[in-house]
């Protein structure tokens, strides 16, 4: 796993020196979980862009990523200013995303970019509501970005040219893996890699804590937990044995009568929200 790391630390110096941020000015409408998550990425990876303009109807959210990324601009409850730069990000829930189309689609440049960070709408719903403006694109964001390793999937309208695709993809990739995918399936990705940390962080924060009340250090739990997860992972998807080999390499399972339980819930609660999420 070491090796894995080592390549992608290799190709985030390499993207610093070759692949410089886009030039154009970022409308970010909705100041959110998903902005101060690229907002991160970018910063951290010393990529910010030079010009971020974020509106957001609270004040108090506004105030709070303004403290934390002074260079933006910020719009409190004024979405048409984000709108009308070079690239618009509609970072906001889906069950306001009709509402929020239909404020800003007056304000839009003809030659902008607008890029969905949600599910359920479709490229072709969006067109709709902003009233048949189609250079548009769709990406499932992923938490990791913040350290440079996401995996923020994206699906292109077919108004954009090559052009178009290749400056989205290179303000994305800073922030780790951004391939292209078929539009149908962003909602199954969302479900994966969207949603997909937080059904693991809180076991993996109580077996971080457990650890250390046993007599590590954070200092030591850090490597060993890194490791573990990566390669219990990759074991799984890489090693060419069934799940069932994969399960039974290690013969002591504290917890294996629980995994019906929780296999259950993954069984019953997540289908029930891609049904609430597709388009």
């Amino acid at each position: 796993m070491n090796g894995g790391y080592s390549r992608n630390n290799v190709s985030r110096t390499e993207k610093k020196k070759t692949n410089p941020m886009t030039n154009k000015t970022l409308g970010f409408v909705g100041g959110g979980r998903i902005t101060r998550i690229l907002l991160e990425g970018w910063q951290r990876q010393k990529q910010l862009p030079a010009r971020i303009v974020v509106s957001d109807c609270n004040a108090e959210t506004l105030a709070k990523l303004k403290g934390r990324f002074p260079a933006i601009e910020t719009a409190p409850g004024n979405s048409a200013h984000s709108a009308s730069q070079d690239i618009v990000l509609l970072a906001v829930h889906p069950p306001v995303m009709a509402e929020v189309a239909a404020g800003i689609k007056g304000s839009l440049k003809p030659g902008a970019l607008v890029v969905s960070l949600a599910p359920k709408f479709t490229i072709a719903k969006l067109t709709e509501l902003l009233g048949g403006f189609a250079r548009l694109a769709r990406v499932i964001p992923n938490a990791p970005s913040v350290i440079a390793l996401g995996f923020n999937p994206v699906a292109f309208g077919p108004a954009l040219t090559a052009a178009d695709k290749a400056e989205f993809t290179n303000l994305l990739t800073p922030l780790g893996e951004c391939p292209e995918v078929n539009e149908a399936k962003l909602e199954v990705y969302a479900l994966l890699t969207g949603m997909g940390p937080t059904y693991l962080w809180f076991q993996l924060q109580a077996l971080r804590e457990l650890a250390i009340g046993f007599g590590l250090s954070d200092t030591e739990v850090v490597p060993a937990m890194k490791r573990m997860v990566c390669g219990a992972a990759r074991t799984l998807l890489e090693s060419g044995l069934t799940p069932s080999e994969v399960m039974d390499l290690i013969p002591v399972k504290p917890l294996a009568e629980m995994e019906p339980q929780v296999a259950e819930m993954y069984r019953t609660r997540l289908p029930a929200l891609f049904q609430k999420i597709k388009p």
